[in-house]
């Protein structure tokens, strides 16, 4: 009977993974006042048979706590919170990275503290909506546009963010620069119109993101250090433009020089988005020698056919995860998922719909 490549164990640069199946990042909203809480920690152990967890994304400022209940790692309060959550998942032979995520022009004041400031590449509004706790449904506002000093600045939140992960016992960190975040936003020139150093050419666009990545390398090490990123992906107002090809192409070459742990490709069109296009997966495969990971819409079939090919050397699973807290093992003993889903549920407050779906029972 031939291996299945899906449940074989990986070498993630110094890190062993028990099975390739990688627990994708997935906002879930149940950070109370943006501190990790004893909820989190029996969500994140109940998951823990996964080859590596990422977790949902988390801000390395206060500036980035653009949705609701989402947690930071900025502050100790919040560092003592994730200890606890990782120190769950390591008592059950689980990794874990923390994604850091700053959610820039994609947020609003009703869910930041008081001293918190929209900021962005640029001051380009995004169309659409955030939730609010206060006052439901609000328009994007505009956001700031950021000074060269808070450019510096929030580069520093993000290797303070870093060092503070590896504090509260991560296994690493990813980067999220994709779905219209903060490091997207700087990325396409759509929502970067900027002028100077860190906007108009390829070069100048990606240069926050490459400053920010050497600057974490240097504090953690380069083994420590992922990044996601979704080409032609539109989430969160942004459209595609005629250099993006090209944008990832550089960056991926930019990255390989680096040596970073791996690249997190996401695509989003199972749930109706634009599929990526296979040339871009294949160009940045061809530029990246480390691990690439897979995440979208995968069924265990189409995991194992993936990574065949050589496309990917690890697959995410989002959704299968949330009802399905025993996801690798139902994969391994050939159980039925369950098809329960309760999306009403996805980023409400409470255990309900988050730590209260059953593992596989045998009728």
């Amino acid at each position: 009977m031939k291996k299945i490549k899906l449940l074989s164990s990986y070498k993630l640069g110094t890190i062993e993974l028990k099975n390739r199946i990688v627990m994708a990042p997935m906002t879930r909203s149940r950070a109370i006042g943006n501190i990790p809480n004893q909820l989190m920690a029996e969500y994140y152990g109940q998951r823990a048979a996964a080859g590596l967890i990422i977790t949902e994304g988390t801000s390395p400022s206060p500036n980035g706590l653009g949705y609701s209940r989402i947690p930071g790692i900025f502050n100790d309060e919040q560092v003592n919170g994730w200890k606890n959550i990782t120190e769950k998942v390591h008592s059950k032979d689980g990794k874990i990275f923390v994604q850091l995520m700053h959610t820039g022009r994609i947020s609003h004041y009703e869910n930041m503290p008081e001293e918190a400031v929209i900021i962005a590449p640029s001051a380009v509004k995004p169309a659409g909506q955030m939730w609010t706790d206060a006052h439901g449904l609000k328009d994007f506002p505009i956001p700031k546009e950021m000074t060269i000093e808070e450019i510096e600045q929030t580069k520093q939140e993000y290797i303070t963010a870093a060092i503070n992960a590896i504090k509260a016992g991560f296994d690493g960190i990813e980067l999220h620069g994709a779905n219209g975040y903060l490091l997207e936003q700087f990325l396409s020139p759509v929502s970067n119109v900027r002028n100077d150093n860190y906007g108009g050419s390829i070069q100048n666009r990606c240069r926050f993101l490459l400053e920010i990545i050497k600057g974490i390398v240097e504090e953690i090490g380069k083994d420590k250090v992922g990044l996601r990123l979704s080409p032609y992906g539109v989430a969160s107002d942004m459209p595609n433009y005629p250099e993006i090809d090209e944008t990832y192409k550089y960056l991926a070459e930019k990255l390989n020089s680096v040596g970073i742990l791996y690249i997190h490709l996401v695509d989003h069109s199972a749930m109706g988005a634009p599929e990526v296009p296979l040339a871009i997966k294949r160009a940045i495969r061809k530029r990246f020698e480390k691990t690439i990971i897979h995440s979208g819409g995968y069924t265990m079939k189409h995991a194992e056919t993936e990574l065949e090919k050589g496309l990917a050397n690890l697959i995410a699973f989002g959704r299968p995860f949330i009802n399905n807290p025993d996801l690798v093992e139902r994969f391994t003993n050939g159980w039925q998922l369950s098809t329960e889903l309760d999306m009403s549920t996805f980023y409400t407050p409470g255990e309900k719909g988050y730590t209260d779906y059953p593992i596989y029972k045998k009728v």
